[in-house]
């Protein structure tokens, strides 16, 4: 897959390669450019680099191959067996082709198209078979499967300059399986599929030496490699060894010498990697070590080949997939201003970073570095720079990966390259195969020899191509987003070169200063193609919107990246000149200036572009934008006049202010305009509309702000202006008149005219108002005067005074200036003359002006004067009893003003009497509490009808929390007991709280207190409820005689609630308890408590003249005619009844329990008796429905009495009632097939039980005798000590032994070997030798093996008499010890009353008297069915095999 017409060659900094593409490419026509400087050592050194962190070792995971099955087919291509849809491929590729474009294609593809077509040619024309491996340095070699070397130079051609070996080779050694080239590209190493490396000298063709004996026979080669040393290398066979090769020339004979690094018996190494150096770091001190790092199945080892072989670091994987594979990669990385080789090893998703160095002392060090964690299983890992490595995963997927930042540049698709897999040679097909199952299925996916790595240029091998990998020049790959016209993208990423946040960069300078240079040449170029672009690419017909939408997405990106450049003077020349021939775009333009003006980035226009954005937005009615553009402009160059007119009319009154202060420094006249628009309707009393009350607020924020110094609406007024402004803005205020001043015009207007407008914040404007004024004053941050519309110029007007109120201009800020003491003086003096001698002011008005003054009088460096008696007016005129208007307000005033430090200005004595008369309360608490009498609070709280609820609170806090005297404590003790009567009247639960808390030893006295029995009845359930209230506590537990009382209060305020408290609550006593509930005739009460002392026919007898009274009731409302409106009335009596009803069937079945037969008789049969009575009193058809549902309550007590009660004496006492003695059956009908379908239903269910019981016994013992009856047939015919055929010994009569196990022994060898025991019934007892021994010596054998599938090892013993010719065979059948207990537990199963118990009864059943034996309800009869132990044993019988 290459990349058309803009593929170039491979170009190499350290190497100068050259590998021709595809086509043959112009450098001159497509104008390649070339690396301006290439990066010096010190750049390199002075990149930054991660901290290095603790080498720690981890647990080594041995890999489970038991169940990995190997496979020995040659893996091919993901390409060549991938059917899936491919438009799915192309639109992933186009998802992470967007997702990446900030980086923009950092490698370049290319195909080797001479190298490939002669691969296939080879193949093709002298059988060269295909190609199998790869590997670069100045020249390029192949290997291919019938044993061919191939060698390719790196020129434009690509020509073929060596073909090495023969397919005769090829038939004997094999395909070859690995390639290396030495540093100074004059020797080539070929190893073989069976085991066979040669050296060839790559200057001539010559072969200099076969090596055979290397390694071990049957093993293919995996690895060879070169050392730096050019006489030492490395190989690795399929067996999982790795030799070191030493080359040598002895009297003119060259010789190898092979030594075993690692043995694959220890564990099998599918990789490995030499660390080779670069040419300018020769002298590093590492490289004397010649290291060389290699990866087995579950680590990584890193070993020294000089000057002794030494293992420097293991390193384990941790748990990874057996598919995965290792990869290792060597570099040499900057860090910390030092180059060091650092490995990069993983096996699956996961890098490793492993730095090795040397100290100053000598020691080496090996560091782990910060991991890399990626998505994907890794088949091939490679630097290509320093900080850039390109992995292939085994979706044949190249993704380009930035170290440092762990971030994924590029993700190219290599599925049509068809890369070569190595899975032949690992699985050792040449050789038989004869290789570990873990080391085949790591073959699957290995491409060692198909993926190379060489001065930044990776070579990868296809089945019948050459690809190659390089990293793209900066410029190449601007100019690659460039010719896909993705302008924005391209921008983006020249601006990352600029900054120096690329990555993985080529061709830039090392100086920041140059980089920068050159990269803001490129993006200047780059701005003036995507503006000719949008101009060709615009469309000519059509909406404007969608013009407009064109360039939108245009012109926004030019503008903010002139500005990143700092080239205004490009944007509003030749930029704004070139889209200004377009009226759209000239529009688009201009309104894109205004985020960047407000926003301070584009603070000068040059004066044609400032005049055309006025009339484009004055044109477009885009007065706002107007606003905001000109408070942030430099607006020297315009017409004042006509733009303060413009303001003015279009209501832009932070821009007309802004032109006045910056255009004339006049700060006078904006104030002036302002006033002249909202003081005429203040002075004639009405209300202000939203415009003027906008207008008022902002002229509030621009006064404070000249007098703190700072400019309206942003800024700071010039140094050398704030005191002027100052000054002038503070006589402008205090004027007398205005300079158009009316005959009939106040004094002072200015300051009137702010009085009203909002007294407290132009008093805040003109006093230092620290920021926890609000706080003090109980409310939020002081706001402006708001209007009935939430219009945002005023909610900006009202941010910006709160924004400037620490900047306020303060009295203390003129300390040193004697005009400013003159100032405040005069100023106070305004005010006391304007609201204090005028009526026209509220009284929050006038607290305000006072509050400020209390405020500035109460500082300690005050020099105010103030006369006193004008505070005393304001007390007679905020206390004024025969004003009742406005009392809450006024009340507020007077607080806030004492809390301001005016209580210094009164007589306290005074100011109680006057609050106490004109009830402010809040002010007493104020005073009382500076006095420190807070018993007299709680009078304030109680008289207040506002705060009462609050009391409860007090009282409790000043309780609790610490910091008050014991005295102080005492004495709020005693005025909450003394008012404990009018607590509980506000609140009894919170009164309940209070007392549980502070007061639990004053329930008695406090009851006593309280008058009211109702009150007395709330306070003690609020004491006794279990709830959670503002300060949960423990339940107080009262005295039984209180409880007692609460009993007897409950009985008269809440009956219904009675019985739920007795059920909750302990602490009564039950004697006192049941006379106060007879005393009030609260009969469920009563029947519960007699039930709970043991009395339950005491409380039969309660619930049971109850139900009678509501039968009675029922009757009597039932025989008569019933008229429409008192059929409501019949139902709410019959539900009485049916709950009366529910609760003593309820009682009888809880007593009945623990009641004889006769004791339950007492009480069912009355409760019988007491249902059917009345039934006979309802004659006629109007008592039908009544006596119908009395039949209906009577059948639910017969259901729930026959569970107690035998059904004959349930019967004969039904017959016996005259209601159902007398007259047909037809009447009892009902009831009587109501009694037997339950009798029924109980027989049926005892009939199933006892067949199935039956069934499952015989069954159970049916097998069991067929079990130990069966035949027995030995397995052998030998006995199994002697190990002598019973058959061939027919001459003397013999006995057999045969068990169950299947084992034969003769007789005497069984007594011989001690087997046999007497039984007590004169048998003689057998054990089978065989399974007793291994019993006892492992726990079991086959015997064991055999019980386990259900059957004894010796169920039965076979005796066997042989005598002459006549055969006598006799059994007996006996039992061991084994079997005996295994028969006990059987029966133990099904232990219970005989059979012959069990068929009597069945039988009995069957008779005249069924009923009185199998009636459940006779648990006296001596049933085996009603005993408490019989147990139904309905399991399945034991499994035992046939």
């Amino acid at each position: 897959m290459s990349e058309s017409p803009d593929t170039r060659s491979l170009v190499s900094a350290s190497s100068q390669l050259n590998l021709m593409e595809i086509d043959t490419i112009d450098d001159k026509e497509f104008d390649i450019p070339q690396v301006d400087t290439p990066p010096t050592l010190e750049s390199i050194l002075n990149e930054p680099e991660e901290e290095e962190e603790p080498f720690i070792l981890e647990d080594t995971s041995l890999m489970n191959t038991e169940s990995i099955d190997a496979h020995s087919c040659e893996t091919s291509s993901l390409a060549s067996s991938d059917s899936g849809d491919r438009t799915h491929l192309k639109r992933k590729r186009k998802t992470l082709e967007l997702h990446t474009a900030i980086h923009g294609s950092v490698l370049r593809h290319s195909i080797l198209k001479g190298i490939s077509a002669q691969i296939v040619s080879a193949a093709d024309k002298v059988d060269a078979g295909l190609p199998t491996a790869v590997t670069v340095s100045g020249v390029i070699v192949v290997g291919t499967s019938h044993g061919l070397a191939l060698v390719f130079g790196k020129d434009l051609n690509q020509a073929l300059r060596l073909c090495l070996g023969s397919t005769a080779t090829g038939a004997e050694y094999g395909a070859v399986s690995a390639l290396s080239i030495n540093h100074d590209c004059t020797r080539l190493l070929c190893g073989f599929a069976k085991g066979q490396i040669t050296m060839w000298d790559l200057a001539n063709g010559k072969l200099l030496r076969t090596i055979t004996d290397a390694n071990p026979p049957g093993s293919a080669i995996l690895h060879v490699k070169f050392t730096d040393d050019p006489t030492l290398a490395v190989c690795n066979d399929s067996g999982g060894s790795v030799f070191e090769l030493a080359f040598r020339r002895v009297m003119g004979m060259r010789t190898c010498d092979s030594r075993c690094l690692f043995s694959g018996s220890k564990g099998e190494v599918c990789n490995v990697e030499p660390l080779h150096t670069p040419p300018d770091l020769k002298d590093h001190p590492i490289t004397q070590y010649s290291l060389l790092a290699m990866a087995s199945l579950t680590k990584i080892l890193v070993i020294g080949l000089k000057p002794s072989l030494k293992v420097w670091m293991t390193f384990p994987y941790g748990k990874a997939d057996p598919s995965s594979i290792p990869q290792l990669a060597w570099q040499f990385v900057p860090v910390q201003k030092a180059v060091n080789p650092v490995l990069a090893f993983c096996r699956g998703v996961t890098v490793h970073f492993l730095l090795v160095k040397k100290d100053d002392s000598g020691t080496i060090h090996v560091i782990k570095q910060r991991q890399l964690q990626l998505d994907c299983d890794i088949i091939s890992l490679s630097w290509i720079d320093s900080r850039t490595l390109v992995a292939v995963d085994s979706g044949e997927k190249l993704r380009v990966v930035d170290r440092p930042s762990q971030e994924e540049l590029e993700t190219i698709d290599m599925a049509e390259v068809q890369l070569v897999y190595n899975s032949s040679h690992f699985k050792s097909l040449a050789t038989g195969g004869n290789v570990s199952q873990a080391l085949a299925l790591v073959g699957e996916k290995a491409c060692y020899q198909s993926v190379c790595s060489y001065a930044g240029q990776i070579v990868i091998l296809g089945t019948k191509s050459a690809h190659v990998m390089t990293l793209r020049s900066w410029r190449e790959r601007v100019d690659f987003l460039l010719k896909q016209e993705r302008f924005v993208e391209a921008l983006s990423l020249a601006w990352s070169f600029h900054e120096g946040t690329a990555k993985a960069v080529l061709g830039l300078f090392g100086d920041p200063a140059k980089r920068k240079g050159v990269v803001a040449d490129k993006m200047v170029e780059i701005l003036f193609q995507y503006v000719e672009h949008s101009l060709k690419k615009c469309p000519e017909h059509g909406k404007i919107q969608v013009m407009e939408q064109h360039f939108l997405d245009v012109v926004p990106v030019v503008v903010d990246y002139c500005l990143l450049l700092q080239r205004t003077d490009l944007l509003f020349s030749q930029l704004y000149g070139r889209l200004g021939e377009n009226c759209v775009a000239r529009g688009v333009f201009l309104e894109s200036l205004e985020p960047y003006i407000v926003s301070e980035r584009l603070g000068c226009l040059n004066a044609a572009v400032m005049k055309d954005l006025l009339a484009h937005l004055q044109d477009n009615n885009m007065m706002d934008s107007i606003g905001n553009c000109l408070v942030h402009m430099d607006i020297t160059s315009l017409d004042i006049q006509q733009v303060v007119q413009m303001c003015w009319t279009n209501q832009l009154y932070d821009a007309m202010i802004y032109v006045f202060n910056r255009g004339i420094n006049d700060y006078i006249n904006p104030m002036e305009k302002l006033f002249q628009v909202i003081t005429p309707p203040l002075r004639q009393g009405r209300a202000l509309t939203d415009e003027q009350v906008v207008m008022g607020n902002k002229l509030l924020v621009y006064i404070s702000c000249c007098l703190a110094g700072r400019a309206y609406p942003l800024g700071d007024i010039p140094e050398d202006l704030v005191s002027q402004v100052k000054n002038q803005v503070f006589e402008f205020l205090i004027g007398v008149h205005s300079a158009d001043a009316g005959p009939d015009e106040d004094m002072y207007p200015y300051i009137r005219t702010l009085l009203h407008f909002d007294t407290r914040e132009f008093l805040n404007v003109l006093a230092l108002v620290s920021q926890d004024w609000a706080t003090e004053q109980g409310t939020t941050t002081p706001t402006l005067r708001t209007t009935t519309r939430a219009t945002p110029t005023l909610g900006e007007v009202s941010s910006s005074l709160q924004k400037h109120r620490d900047n306020v201009l303060t009295f203390e800020d003129f300390k040193n200036d004697k005009q400013a003491l003159e100032y405040q003086q005069r100023i106070v003096d305004i005010l006391l003359k304007v609201m204090v001698e005028n009526s026209d002011f509220t009284p929050s008005q006038v607290g305000c002006l006072f509050t400020f003054l209390a405020r500035q009088l109460a500082k300690p460096d005050n020099t105010l004067f103030v006369n006193r008696k004008l505070f005393d007016q304001v007390l007679e005129f905020l206390c004024c009893p025969d004003d009742d208007s406005r009392h809450t307000e006024r009340q507020q005033v007077l607080l806030e003003l004492l809390q301001a430090g005016g209580v210094v200005q009164f007589d306290e004595g005074r100011l109680l009497r006057l609050a106490e008369k004109a009830e402010f309360y809040q002010i007493c608490e104020f005073l009382y509490e500076q006095k420190h009498q807070y018993d007299k609070i709680i009078d304030c709280y109680l008289r207040d009808p506002l705060r009462k609820g609050e009391v409860f609170n007090y009282i409790h806090n000043l309780l609790s929390i610490p910091g008050y005297s014991s005295e102080e404590k005492q004495c709020v003790w005693n005025k909450a007991l003394q008012h404990i009567q009018e607590l509980v009247t506000l609140d009894p639960a919170k009164s309940a709280d209070l007392v549980v808390v502070h007061f639990p030893e004053e329930v008695g006295p406090i009851i006593t207190q309280l008058q009211d029995d109702h009150l007395v009845f709330q306070f003690l359930r609020c004491l006794l409820d279990l709830r959670e209230g503002p300060h949960p506590q423990a339940l107080l537990k009262l005295s039984p005689d209180l409880n007692e009382l609460h009993i007897s209060l409950m009985c008269r305020f809440a009956p219904r609630q009675l019985t739920d408290f007795l059920k909750s609550s302990q602490e009564y006593r039950l004697e006192e308890a049941i006379q106060i509930t007879k005393q009030n005739q609260l009969h469920e009460a009563t029947a519960y408590l007699l039930e709970k002392k043991g009395d339950a026919h005491g409380a039969f007898q309660v619930l049971l003249k109850t139900l009678k009274v509501k039968l009675c009731a029922l009757t009597e409302g039932g025989g008569a005619q019933q008229r429409s409106g008192e059929e409501c009335e019949g139902g709410a009596v019959l539900r009485r009844v049916e709950e009366g009803l529910r609760d003593i069937i309820a009682l009888c079945h809880r007593s009945s329990q623990s009641l004889n037969p006769q004791q339950r008789e007492v009480l069912w049969f009355p409760l019988l008796e007491a249902m059917m009575s009345p039934q006979k009193l309802l004659k006629g058809p109007d008592a039908r429905p009544t006596s119908e549902a009395l039949k209906e309550l009577t059948m639910n007590v017969l259901n729930r009495m026959s569970s107690f009660i035998p059904l004959p004496a349930i019967i004969q006492r039904i017959l016996q009632d005259p209601v159902y003695g007398k007259g047909k059956l037809a009447e009892i009908q009902g009831l009587i097939l109501g009694m037997l379908e339950t009798f029924n239903y109980e027989q049926t269910l005892l009939e199933t039980t006892t067949s199935l019981l039956n069934h499952d016994l015989h069954w159970s013992l049916s097998h069991l005798r067929a079990v130990v009856s069966k035949g027995l047939h030995p397995r052998q015919d030998q006995c199994n000590i002697c190990l002598q055929q019973y058959k061939r010994r027919h001459d003397s009569p013999e006995q057999i032994i045969v068990f169950s196990c299947g084992h034969l022994y003769h007789c005497h060898c069984l007594q011989r070997k001690g087997r046999s025991q007497m039984d007590p019934r004169l048998f003689q007892a057998w054990s089978c030798y065989k399974c007793t021994s291994s019993q006892g010596g492992r726990g079991g054998d086959r015997g064991a093996l055999e019980t386990g599938r259900g059957r004894n090892t010796s169920l039965a013993q076979t005796s066997r008499t042989a005598v002459g010719d006549v055969k006598k065979v006799f059994v007996e059948t006996t039992l061991d010890p084994q079997q005996s207990q295994s028969w006990d537990q059987l029966r133990s199963l099904y232990r219970g009353p005989s059979r012959l118990a069990i068929l009597s009864e069945i039988s009995h059943c069957h008779g005249n008297e069924k009923s009185g034996l199998l009636n459940p309800a006779q648990p006296g009869t001596g049933s085996i069915f009603h005993s408490e132990n019989f147990q139904l044993k309905l399991s399945p019988p034991p499994l035992v095999e046939e």
